[in-house]
């Protein structure tokens, strides 16, 4: 069994080398895992209001993220966490103002200007109506799939990234003669081109981190719907910050804790018993498909730290489909080669006339003398299915049941109302059992396969003064993928074949026009 282990690891921003958001500007280079909001604060007359107290507070957290006007009365907040907001600005001689209905969405960068009233502190001023979150700092065409979208749209698989193709000019695409999904990539990784991009161009963010496998570009996989809060996917003159891949973006965000306890268990079954079969078809569909968990978030510490985790589990079963192969009959294991390669058996209906390859000669009647039989290829007939027919046709199927186990859990604290501090763990676990019947090594041609992939992704959002601001994100990628046959397998030694072999459980056959045993990907 050969290991495929290929591990990414970036760091957007360390400690030592971190760039300040300044202003209402977006540090370069990196990626972002909330949302953006900016504004000036006037009085009356438009004159700027210094000083004033400005508050963010995440309304299903109650964090609170503070800040205050610079002397042109500009405020900002960058990277804050995606969801619902209220807006609370305060300041000497003027009437509080409070807005509610502020969402922010994943990369989105909204302004909201604030005109304070003349009053007492004691008077407030409350604006009720959802705000219009209207992009004003990028050019980019981003479009943004919620919640609600991405558990109530059909996914076939349940795989987010399908999701993509509801964005304009996005389509799944495999470039001719080039192999950027196969073997050694996770196994529901795929190839998608936005705004006819490369479809390897695309870049996958998760909580703000690297998702992509630097293997060829592709992306890794993501968590399954009810543990993501919403993603973005944008196109078209990206900004800088994502200048590595032009072809577009897709930024997902996990979902996170809030004080009041939240989650759900769910089971989606797929079965071919509830489906009405097709017109065309002679039988139902066989695949059985469970795909079963359940979601947990809440309060550690209350308007302080918050947690939130998931699991999937997706066990598939389905009856494989017919494979037709052809090996040796009763009568060729006998040495009559006569029906076997007369114009009734061979594929363009000549009778074919077997000669010794020693001498040349022709074999009278096609009768080989089972004495020149190799020992080791008469051995191995053992583990070949009997024919069912004078040709020696065999039919049979190769089971490809597979188990994938996802699980993804996240810490979020509130240090305080100027920092902010996450912790996201996601692993996905996919096996694909080898097959191995000792009557039937022709099962063996499918290889079997145990993949693992894990991110983790650290981040840190500092405010240091009302026009400067620290976000470092700290992202840790890996990926295994270990294939190999059976371990009941068969090896050269076991009929007596002095042939090397790396693992003990492999013999890679192939008899053109035949059969097969094995595949070239079975064990590296």
């Amino acid at each position: 069994m050969n290991r495929v282990d290929h591990v990414g690891l970036r760091v957007f921003l360390g400690l030592a080398a971190a760039f300040l958001v300044l202003g209402v500007s977006t540090a370069l280079g990196q990626a972002v895992a909330g949302g953006s909001v900016a504004g000036v604060v006037t009085d009356p007359t438009g004159a700027a209001v210094a000083n004033a107290t400005v508050t963010m507070t995440e309304t299903e957290k109650q964090a609170p993220h503070t800040t205050v006007t610079d002397t042109t009365g500009h405020y900002v907040f960058a990277e804050l966490p995606v969801g619902p907001y209220r807006l609370e600005v305060k300041a000497q001689g003027f009437k509080d103002y409070i807005q509610t209905g502020i969402e922010l969405q994943v990369g989105s960068n909204v302004t909201t200007n604030v005109a304070l009233q003349l009053g007492n502190l004691s008077q407030t001023v409350e604006v009720q109506a959802n705000a219009a979150m209207v992009e004003t700092r990028n050019s980019n065409v981003a479009q943004v799939i919620n919640e609600k979208q991405i558990n109530d749209l059909p996914l076939n698989g349940r795989y987010a990234t399908q999701l993509i193709l509801l964005s304009g000019a996005a389509i799944t695409a495999q470039p001719s003669g080039q192999d950027m999904v196969g073997s050694k990539n996770f196994y529901s990784s795929t190839t998608i081109s936005v705004g006819g991009g490369e479809v390897n161009s695309m870049n996958y963010l998760l909580d703000g981190g690297y998702n992509v496998d630097t293997f060829t570009n592709v992306n890794m996989p993501f968590p399954f719907p009810d543990a993501l809060q919403e993603f973005s996917v944008e196109s078209s003159t990206l900004p800088a910050q994502y200048g590595e891949h032009p072809g577009g973006v897709m930024n997902a965000v996990t979902k996170s804790g809030t004080n009041g306890f939240h989650g759900d268990l769910f089971d989606y079954l797929r079965n071919g018993d509830f489906n009405a079969r097709g017109y065309f078809a002679t039988a139902r569909d066989t695949l059985k498909r469970n795909q079963y968990g359940g979601t947990l978030g809440g309060r550690i510490i209350k308007d302080k730290l918050f947690f939130f985790g998931g699991f999937q589990g997706t066990p598939t079963r389905t009856n494989p489909p017919s494979t037709i192969s052809y090996v040796p009959t009763a009568a060729v294991i006998a040495g009559d080669f006569s029906q076997i390669d007369s114009g009734a058996c061979t594929s363009n209906h000549k009778t074919r006339q077997l000669k010794n390859p020693f001498t040349g000669a022709a074999f009278a009647g096609n009768q080989i003398p089972v004495s020149m039989f190799d020992p080791a290829a008469v051995k191995f007939l053992q583990y070949l299915p009997q024919a069912t027919n004078a040709c020696g046709q065999v039919t049979y199927g190769i089971p490809a049941n597979n188990n994938e186990y996802e699980t993804v859990g996240r810490v979020d604290w509130v240090a305080s109302s100027k920092q902010t501090i996450f912790a996201r763990y996601f692993i996905d676990d996919y096996t694909l059992n080898a097959s191995f019947l000792p009557n039937n090594a022709l099962v063996t041609k499918n290889p079997g396969n145990a993949e693992r992939a894990q991110t983790i992704t650290l981040g840190d959002t500092y405010t240091l003064s009302p026009t400067m601001l620290n976000s470092a994100h700290f992202t840790f990628e890996r990926r295994r993928d270990n294939r190999g046959p059976a371990a009941q397998g068969i090896s050269p030694k076991s009929i007596g074949s002095n042939v090397f072999s790396q693992d003990p459980n492999f013999l890679a056959l192939t008899v053109t026009g035949y059969f097969q045993t094995y595949c070239g990907t079975c064990n590296s």
